[in-house]
Formats: structure tokens, sequence, C-alpha cells
């Protein structure tokens, strides 16, 4: 099936033929569906701190900064803002002479609020000479528009470099910056030293060391920090095939085959890469101007606290089980500590003697570790929190995407529908062991957990195949655990007009 020219088009990516037969295969075969036990919410597998619990993780996080173990911020900002400016580059191209859906009524309504405003002015006047309101007085919408998205106006892709939020003097952040400012809060080291780390697009990166070049300087001045910014891309040896409807492979109209990005799961080649002990992971558009961020720096330090308290309860009891120190009375705690605090569950310890028992409980403890910031379910779209079964029989919490349940099944769907949280992608892992050595994250990916896509491709429909995601399937094997925070620490920004939002005003 693989030609010669094939062969060296693939390897060239970094991609070989076995690793093609698997995917094809997978296009036969499909993704099955994930079994639950039950919604994981407040006291079934999702922890609601007290006022006093909180202040203890506060603290914990605290004490832990000044341990001079690496801390990183770790920010997926590859993605174009295609899908934010979705419908706006189809009212461009729609020929009409005025806004008429609801969605183009309110930016056009609203478009002197929007941060970047002045410069889509400017932009007007370069290319029109015309201001915003005179294009608009005169029905000229759709040039408004284009001055907007198109290269010779604002051109606005990538999403992180944005102008999202205006600030004093008439000054305005771009998402990225807003990131930089948020490390400075909660993810300094003892030294007053942040590490932060952006996967990127490489038609982009030039913009993003311009930005950092200008900007860097002056946050360091305010914070009282150094920043370490580095930056990696996604990798073109996790891109997939794709295929056509029969499950044969796509071809180019020049004979070539057809890779696409394998989605943000891709990125676990990424976060494997990263030396610190502590990252913090967050979407590149969940930000907010600073008069709002003081419940997202403080639930950061919880959710941070609360990890670094888990883990130095693991890696005790992992050093005990090493030693051979543990008796039948010793390893009851340690069980219940993975049912009760950790939401670990399985049917078959009351059958094991007590080796197989040291043993299982070993394998469930020595695992990366995250903390899931989660919020009430109010409508956003977002993967949600439940206890699902894993290959072994066991089950414990997991993130898991609609996708990834059977829509045909009356009980799975009701449990879907009866969740009372969301997964905002707010998490904070950690990514050694006991004995302080880096885990090989790629070793607790679930493959069984990725999604098949239909796209479209020079008219033709055709499938694509992502990755198991990067904070569900990819983490799938990893050391879960939900902890409930403020609905103001979410504030997405997937369409243009979400920046009309109040928090981001």
């Amino acid at each position: 099936m693989l030609s010669t020219s094939d062969l060296t088009f693939i390897e060239k990516k970094g991609i070989t033929a076995e690793m093609i037969d698997a995917q094809l295969k997978r296009f036969e075969v499909g993704f099955p569906f994930l079994k639950i036990n039950a919604v994981a919410t407040i006291g079934n597998g999702i922890k609601a701190f007290s006022p006093e619990e909180t202040a203890a993780c506060v603290k914990a996080w605290s004490d832990f900064q000044q341990t001079g173990k690496a801390i990183e911020k770790f920010v997926p900002a590859s993605g174009a803002a295609s899908r934010m400016f979705k419908n706006m580059f189809a009212f461009a191209s729609s020929g009409k002479d005025a806004p008429t859906t609801d969605f183009e009524k309110e930016y056009f309504e609203n478009i002197t609020k929007f941060a970047f405003y002045a410069d889509l002015n400017n932009a007007c006047r370069k290319l029109y000479r015309s201001n915003v309101q005179e294009l608009m007085s005169a029905g000229r919408y759709v040039d408004v528009v284009k001055a907007m998205l198109e290269p010779e106006g604002l051109n606005y892709l990538p999403k992180a470099l944005l102008k999202f939020h205006k600030t004093t003097g008439g000054n305005a952040h771009t998402p990225l910056e807003e990131h930089l400012e948020e490390g400075a809060q909660y993810a300094a080291d003892k030294n007053r030293k942040v590490n932060l780390h952006f996967t990127v697009s490489p038609e982009h990166k030039a913009e993003f060391e311009k930005l950092l070049t200008a900007k860097l300087p002056i946050y360091e001045q305010v914070w009282g920090v150094k920043y370490n910014v580095t930056m990696s891309e996604q990798k073109s040896s996790t891109d997939t095939i794709a295929v056509n409807m029969d499950n044969t492979p796509y071809r180019e109209p020049n004979g070539e085959l057809l890779f696409r990005p394998a989605g943000h799961g891709a990125l676990i080649e990424n976060l494997n890469e990263r030396e610190a002990a502590v990252v913090f992971i967050k979407n590149i558009d969940n930000v907010v101007p600073s008069k709002f961020r003081a419940t997202t720096t403080k639930y950061k330090r919880v959710i941070a606290g609360y990890l670094v308290e888990i883990q130095a309860k693991v890696a005790a009891m992992l050093q005990k089980i090493e030693a051979g120190e543990c008796t039948e009375k010793e390893l009851k705690p340690m069980l219940a500590y993975l049912e009760n605090e950790l939401s670990i569950h399985s049917d078959k310890t009351a059958e094991m003697d007590k080796e197989q028992l040291c043993a299982y409980i070993k394998a469930k403890l020595n695992r990366p570790i995250r903390v899931c910031g989660v919020v009430k379910n109010e409508g956003e779209p977002g993967g949600g929190p439940y206890l699902a079964y894993n290959p072994d029989g066991t089950y414990s919490p997991q993130i898991l995407e609609s996708a990834q349940i059977d829509s045909s099944n009356p009980d799975a769907v009701a449990l879907m529908n009866s969740g009372t949280h969301f997964n905002p992608v707010d998490l904070v892992c950690y990514l050694k062991d006991y004995k302080g050595e880096k885990f090989n994250l790629k070793e607790f990916v679930d493959l069984d957990t990725g999604l098949i896509s239909m796209k479209s491709k020079n008219g033709v429909d055709i499938k694509a195949l992502e990755l198991p995601g990067l904070w569900n399937g990819s983490m799938s094997d990893w050391i879960t655990v939900f902890v409930e925070v403020p609905i103001e620490t979410f504030n997405p920004v997937k369409t243009v007009n979400d920046l009309l939002r109040p928090e981001h005003q």
C-alpha cells in the first residue's frame, strides 16, 4: 500500500510504516466507549474544601515554593484563532450589506468595547482612508471585518497574540501577557524565577519572540521576577494519516499522503520533555484582566498545595513499601487512602494476599499525579469528571469528553447528563516519582481513548484521527484528583464576542 516515495515522505516526518499500519487499523476497528461507574460529585470523587482546608493548601504551596524544586507553567498556545472568528469569516464571505444574525449585531453594536478597537480603526484608515464608524455608516461592514481578519489588516492569528483586555493608559493585554503575569503571581520559585513554556506554531514563533522581547523586561520590573520562557512546536511525528470514507489513505492531487495534526493529545510529547517537578497547565484563552485575577491566583495555589500534600503522602508510602516494612496492618490505611482520598477502587482487593495487595498499592501510587480544578456545570463546554473503569477492571477519576460515551446507551447518557461539574482545563501536575526521577509520561497514555472525526479536503469527505486528548486519554493512567473551584476561575474566549463578557471588560 505504501510506495517507496511514501516511505521516504513519512520517514522525514519521523513516522514509521508500523505507526501508519496501526493508525489504519484504528480507522477500521474504531475506539471503544468508556464504561462509567458514576458521575464524580462532591464527596464521591470531587473534593470541596472548607476555608480552613483552603488556607492550609495555600500555605502548603507557599512552603513548596521555598524548597528550590522546579516549577513551570505549561500553556498550549499553538492554536489559531480561526474558530474564535468563525462567525466573522462567514459574515465577510456572505455578501451581506449589514449584520443580520444576533452574533453579528452584538459584534458591531459593541465594537468600540474591544481591546483591539484602536488597532482596527488604524487598519481601516490605512486600507480604506475611513475609520470604523465612517465605514459602518456607509454600510461597509464587510470592509471592517476584512480589516480585522485579512493579512493586509490586523491578520488576527494566533489567539495568544490578540489584544484581549484594555488596561490603563489606553493600552491592551494579550493572553500571552496575562499568562506572564499569572506566572509571576503563583508559579515563582524561591529565587523569584518564573518558568513558562508555550507550545506554538512555527509560522507564529517569530511574533511570539517579538512580543516577549518587548514585554519581558517590563513585567520583570513590575513583578520583581526573572522569566525563563521557552517554546516548542507540536511534533510532526505525532501527525496522523487521513483516510477516505472506505478507510483507504487519502491522497493529495499530487499523490502525496495527507497527514493532519492529531489534536492537543499530541502535546503529551512536549509535556514529557519538561524537567520541572510541578507543572501548571492552562489553556491560552482562559485569562482575565488583573482586576479580576485574585480568585484565579488563589485557587491555583490551592490546587497546587493539595498536589504537593498528596505527593508527599504518596512518596512516604512508596518508600515504606520499597523498604519492605509493610505489615498487613500498615497496608490497610494505604488502601483506605487509595479509596477514600484518591477515589481508586477495585473489587478484588479483598481476595489479595499481602504480597498481591502490596504490589497493587505500589502500582496505583507510583504514577504521575494531577489535581484538576472543576467548576459547577452552568452550560459551558468542556469534558466532565467521572469515575470510569480502567483496562485492569479498577475504576478511578477520569476526565471524559462526550464523544467517549456511548450515546446509544440510555444509562450512559443519563449519567453524562446528571453531571454536576465540568473540567475547564485547570490542572497542576507532579511529573517526578518518589525518588525524584522523571516519569516517562508516554507510558501512562490509554491508546484506546482517541477519536475519529469527519473532515473535508478539496471537497471530499475524509476521516481524521485524533490522539488521546492531553487531559483525558493521555493522562488516563495518572493519579487524578478533582477539586471544586469557583466558576470565576473559568473565563474562556471561544468566540470574539466572549470578549464582551463583563469579566473581560
